[in-house]
């Protein structure tokens, strides 16, 4: 196996071709066109690849007409979610020790030393399903639509709801439990240490222990296991941080098994963002190798919010409203000056979604930059020349930049971080140096500030939005263990919670659409026009 840092460094992407252009006019006028059904289905797909906006999936025959049976049972298997049974055809289940109805100690008073068979109506049915996608789109060129065919045809997508079910596949009392949070800070770390610890207990789990520094702890003899417990983890919540440390990189994955073994782990929980899920993947694949009777469940951590296909993940809500605090001062700074400028740089590598969010919620910026709209600084549409016509009409200007907004600017210095990631320029300091000297050489007197508040908003507590999702997040990866899940991470889809497995949230990142209405909202509280 090799080391784990180029495994939660890459992006496996799932073959597809992405597909934009002008507009739908063309599509219509090929029913007048007198041809064969599969030669005018095939226009109308090479047309519409330059006049609309969706992806097509690779090997798909538009031309047959059960595609669309196929599509959904292609998607099915895709988001099947590993089972222990997949590898241990004869695993045996028991009764769940989970039940809120029946709340006495477990004993060995009952059947099998588990609950009695008390009717409780709070169990998942395993075929409980979750529709990914509500929008039925009637058009690819609709607003932020997302269509598989040029018709943009109705095609149905379940994933595996989450929760707890009635049959569990360990026995609680011969449980050993690990957590680890990698990657970076993020608001509400200790509130999913904190859930998972306790559902483990309400299950009758005794061993539950923390690897101190992601997957580092799994490799390093200075760094002893922290036992865990409701006692331990009872307040943890009320501060930021991690209680057991974050790193990025690690061991190879073959290295951190053997330890899994050693020290007797079955149920191993990771927390972190698409390159530690990566890794979880791939110890969950080597468990399954050597046949090992692990279940590896992830929580996404991803302060950017940028895994697919969740409607969001835990520390973004708080980063957005910790973010108000800077844009506020900015404006502050900005609106008392002469020709006053304030600058805000936010997170967001590869996603602009925390700067979108922020720049809505505050209704004080004017200009909001994210990595996925190019844009120019200079020239006659650029976002200097917008600034001297703010400064000339209002008296001052806020612009807020997602860190990944703008690198082509930047000298590129191939540099990479432990988890594989290129090592950013700062956009922020660029763009105050470009204003100071853009204004410097017009002539104009201006007064420019810059505000990074990046590591403040990672230490800090999660609001009350992210300690409930993190409250639900981490029950919901208990209640998968010992379903019998693995290779699985718990997210929130269409404001229900959902198992996915993880090949399918890791294939890239989540990206702000400059076509969805959210983007098109941002461009109306800013009034920003196109800067290229």
């Amino acid at each position: 196996m090799e080391s784990l840092s180029p495994a939660i460094g890459s992006n496996p992407i799932r073959p597809t071709t992405t597909i934009s252009g002008e507009n739908e006019l063309l599509i219509s006028s090929i029913k007048s066109i007198k041809l064969p059904p599969v030669a005018r289905r095939k226009m109308r797909m090479r047309v519409a690849a330059q006049s609309s906006n969706f992806v097509v999936p690779d090997n798909i025959d538009f031309s047959d007409p059960d595609w669309k049976v196929k599509y959904e049972r292609e998607f099915e298997a895709r988001f099947n979610i590993p089972h222990i049974t997949d590898v241990f055809p004869d695993a045996v289940s028991y009764p769940s020790t989970f039940c809120l109805k029946m709340r006495t100690p477990v004993t060995e008073d009952f059947a099998q030393g588990y609950p009695s068979d008390e009717e409780w109506h709070g169990y998942i049915n395993n075929n409980d399903r979750v529709l990914l996608k509500t929008i039925n789109y009637s058009s690819p060129t609709s607003a932020g639509a997302e269509c598989i065919d040029p018709d943009c045809t109705w095609v149905e997508q379940w994933v595996h709801r989450a929760g707890p079910r009635e049959k569990i596949y360990f026995k609680p009392e011969e449980v050993k439990a690990a957590i680890i949070t990698c990657g970076g800070l993020c608001p509400g770390l200790n509130d999913v240490i904190r859930q998972i610890v306790i559902t483990l207990e309400i299950y009758g789990v005794k061993q539950i222990v923390g690897i101190p520094f992601g997957y580092r702890g799994f490799s390093n003899n200075d760094l002893a296991e922290m036992p865990l417990s409701r006692k331990v983890v009872q307040n943890v919540h009320l501060s930021g941080g991690s209680l057991l440390g974050v790193s990025r990189g690690g061991p190879k994955v073959s290295d951190i098994v053997d330890s899994i073994q050693e020290r007797g782990i079955n149920m191993l929980f990771v927390i972190g963002g698409n390159g530690t899920h990566a890794g979880a993947n791939a110890i969950h694949d080597e468990c399954r190798r050597r046949r090992m009777q692990v279940a590896v469940v992830g929580v996404p951590k991803t302060i950017d919010n940028d895994i697919m296909l969740m409607d969001k993940t835990f520390g973004f809500d708080t980063a957005v409203e910790e973010a108000q605090r800077a844009i506020n001062s900015a404006y502050i700074e900005a609106h008392s000056a002469y020709h006053g400028i304030g600058i805000v740089k936010l997170m967001g590598r590869s996603s602009g979604f925390i700067a979108m969010h922020a720049s809505l919620a505050s209704g004080q910026i004017d200009i909001c930059l994210i990595p996925e709209v190019p844009f120019n600084l200079h020239g006659p549409h650029g976002v200097l020349q917008h600034l001297k016509y703010l400064l000339e009409t209002k008296g001052s200007a806020v612009i807020c930049v997602a860190e990944g907004a703008g690198q082509d600017f930047l000298e590129k210095t191939n540099a990479k971080d432990a988890s594989g990631n290129a090592v950013l320029g700062d956009i922020g300091v660029h763009i105050q140096q470009q204003i100071k000297k853009y204004f410097k050489e017009i002539g104009v007197t201006t007064d420019v500030k810059y505000i990074d508040p990046t590591y403040m908003i990672r230490a800090c507590r999660a609001n009350a939005s992210d300690g409930i999702l993190c409250t639900v997040l981490g029950q919901n990866a208990v209640h998968g263990a010992f379903a019998g899940y693995s290779g699985i991470t718990v997210g929130i889809c269409n404001t229900h919670y959902v198992y996915f497995p993880i090949p399918e949230v890791i294939a890239q990142p989540k990206v702000v659409d400059p076509n969805s209405r959210m983007w098109h909202r941002c461009l109306t509280s800013t009034g920003q026009p196109d800067f290229l």
